[in-house]
């Protein structure tokens, strides 16, 4: 096969790949049943005038099943920590004992787990989307190319099995994901 469309499909790949990627980041910031550290990936703390993630200035960790304890590694920082907590927007109520920043994790109603299901269909519609639209630019890319017309429709053929090998991926993650959030 021409280099000029080998390097179309890898760099395709490399894109699709990075979707997935992405996708598991998303879903490790959708919670599901127990506390984990990661829930609190996406706060980021004002420290000294810059944002930093959260993990960088306290140990975060889980107490039981329920409870995440946030621990600064500088007692002046509890404030700030806690603030940035309610900021994220991430529907904890911390509790400040003065050494500790303790976090209860409350059971997932019914409710709220269909809309943790929602939320995680819609990432992974974004993250087809972000798939469907790399192949695209590689279809475009294949027309571009001054390789035979025979070597352009392996080229087309190999996009498309790489489309749908990724697709394939993301509805399994999809479907761990909502049995693990619809778990009781």
């Amino acid at each position: 096969m021409n280099e000029e469309l080998r390097f179309i499909i890898d760099s395709t790949k490399e894109l699709m790949q990075n979707a997935i990627s992405h996708l598991e980041k998303e879903f490790r910031n959708i919670r599901a049943g127990k506390a984990t550290p990661t829930m609190l990936g996406s706060v980021t703390v004002d420290y000294y005038g810059s944002q930093v993630p959260l993990s960088q200035v306290a140990n975060v960790g889980t107490m039981d099943a329920h409870t995440i304890t946030v621990q600064p590694w500088e007692k002046n920082m509890l404030q700030e920590i806690e603030k940035a907590i309610m900021i994220a927007n991430l529907g904890f109520n911390p509790m400040n004992n003065g050494e500790v920043i303790i976090i209860n994790v409350p059971v997932l109603t019914e409710e709220r787990r269909k809309e943790l299901s929602k939320q995680a269909k819609a990432e992974a519609e974004v993250a087809k989307v972000s798939i469907r639209n790399d192949r695209r630019e590689a279809m475009h890319e294949i027309k571009k190319t001054d390789a035979s017309e025979d070597m352009k429709a392996n080229a087309e053929v190999d996009i498309q099995s790489l489309t749908d090998k990724f697709i394939s991926q993301v509805d399994e993650h999809y479907k761990i994901k909502d049995q693990e959030i619809m778990k009781v």
